[in-house]
């Protein structure tokens, strides 16, 4: 086994540094060099959107295992929280964010003790179940606004250059929570029940608690999520909110950019939103786009399984964003390998 110096090593670690704190920069910076293009900033804020929705599908289906058809329950109630709780309530935008993370957790943890029980297709199904069972009740409810949704008469003060700044804090919190949880214990738990659930259970991981750490966690992110998503649109569409679409949007983005890895969600939500306006342009499409982005994904998985980001570090060896734990690595004091001596 041959180690790799201590300045290989560090010279490594500051080439990621250094491309990380670039594109954060740049993220940040973007409304001041971009101030002319207004397009710039719609494509920002959709980006932001999307990327932290696939980190979260991803922390579910490609960290853990828990592949979900429901994400889009806790986007329709983060939007949903937002509007009433702004309108109603008079609570601050920013406090209503939070507060619509809040309620998908809470949510989340009273579905968990139903849907944990349940293993690969029938927690998909159910899921999903919910998702809609949860549409049909707030559009039957003339305090939600039934099948119109709520206004969030709030956002009309907000800036496309506010909301941009709300989705980037977003994606960049986002990216930094999955990879310290993964580099965590609790990280370790989930990519232990992911590869075999009943070792990691006679191993003495807690299934339950892990899982349902997970889920709260996808759940409040998510559920932020939509509250800024919605709070860009101003109205909450249930139908739209509540809609397959988004987590299908997720699987595009997490298969495309790479399952199980950090960057990949980022390069995936990067060429979904590009492919779709750019599809949205073409209106002999029509409803086909679906169709389309469907073929793509296809075509991706049968030439790189592992998605783009995957394949291309399995390639190359390199990592910008690793989910490896810190360690002591390389001590002066190990002995030599014998194998390389």
């Amino acid at each position: 086994m041959e180690l790799k110096s201590k300045p290989a090593m560090q010279k490594g670690s500051l080439v990621r540094y250094a491309i990380v704190v670039i594109v954060v920069v740049l993220l940040f910076t973007l409304p001041v060099w971009a101030a002319s293009q207004p397009y710039v900033i719609t494509l920002g804020i959709m980006m932001g959107v999307y990327i932290t929705l696939g980190h979260m599908w991803n922390l579910l289906a490609g960290y853990s295992g828990l592949v979900s058809l429901g994400l889009q329950m806790y986007i329709g109630v983060g939007a949903y929280t937002v509007a009433m709780f702004t309108d109603k309530f008079n609570m601050p935008l920013a406090l209503g964010l939070i507060m619509g993370g809040v309620v998908s957790t809470v949510i989340s943890v009273g579905l968990s003790y139903l849907l944990l029980r349940m293993r690969g297709m029938y927690f998909a199904i159910a899921t999903w179940m919910f998702t809609e069972a949860m549409r049909l009740i707030l559009i039957s409810m003339e305090y939600f606004g039934k099948g119109q949704g709520p206004f969030i008469p709030e956002a009309r003060k907000l800036t496309p250059t506010d909301i941009y700044m709300f989705s980037t804090i977003l994606v960049v919190a986002t990216t930094v929570l999955v990879v310290l949880l993964m580099r965590s214990k609790l990280g370790l738990g989930l990519f232990a029940i992911r590869d075999n659930d009943v070792a990691a259970s006679t191993s003495g991981v807690p299934l339950f608690r892990t899982k349902l750490m997970c889920m709260m966690v996808a759940a409040f992110v998510t559920g932020v999520c939509g509250g800024v998503y919605y709070t860009w649109q101003y109205w909450v569409q249930p139908n739209a909110a509540f809609g397959i679409n988004w987590t299908v949007a997720a699987v595009f983005i997490v298969v495309i950019g790479g399952i199980g890895t950090i960057f990949g969600p980022i390069v995936g939500g990067i060429i979904y939103v590009f492919l779709n306006q750019y599809l949205a342009t073409l209106t002999w499409m029509g409803s086909l786009n679906m169709v389309l982005l469907g073929g793509i994904a296809v075509a991706v998985i049968l030439a790189a399984p592992k998605g783009i980001v995957g394949t291309t570090q399995l390639r190359l060896g390199f990592e910008v964003i690793s989910t490896r734990r810190w360690m002591k690595a390389y001590p002066d004091h190990l002995p030599p390998d014998p194998v390389t001596k």
